[in-house]
């Protein structure tokens, strides 16, 4: 599961709507809702999500986190690592052959020491994780 998907799951718990009535109301297959919350399938289109907040009544804050999620929930991820350091090269291939491993402990470690890193430093081009 995603976090779009964790976090739309939770929304439909909430309001009491099942996947298929949403799918129904948004125009939209069962199958793909499911896939998408299951982190079966690529990230959910701009207009999908804004539909969802519709629906959902989400606005400001709450439909930012939600694109925030769903950027973040593309179930394959490819990390160029061309023109970085040896070490950031080793870093992305022992993550991408131990993750799976990882327990939730683990992964909010790792997050929190992400967290901590600023985004950019001034006068130093950012190299953007590339999504198949």
């Amino acid at each position: 599961m995603t976090p779009f998907g964790e976090r739309v799951r939770s929304l439909r718990d909430a309001k009491g709507v099942t996947l298929k009535q949403m799918a129904t109301d948004l125009s939209i297959s069962s199958a793909y809702l499911s896939a998408l919350e299951h982190g079966k399938r690529g990230q959910p289109s701009p207009q999908l999500v804004r539909q969802i907040c519709a629906y959902f009544g989400i606005i400001w804050d709450e439909a930012e986190e939600l694109e925030r999620l769903a950027d973040l929930s593309h179930p394959r991820v490819t990390v160029d690592t061309s023109g970085l350091s040896p070490k950031a090269t080793e870093l992305a291939n022992r993550l991408s052959e131990r993750i799976a491993g990882l327990d939730d402990a683990a992964l909010d470690r790792l997050l929190e020491v992400l967290d901590a890193v600023p985004a950019l430093k001034a006068g130093r081009r950012r190299l953007p994780a590339r999504r198949r």
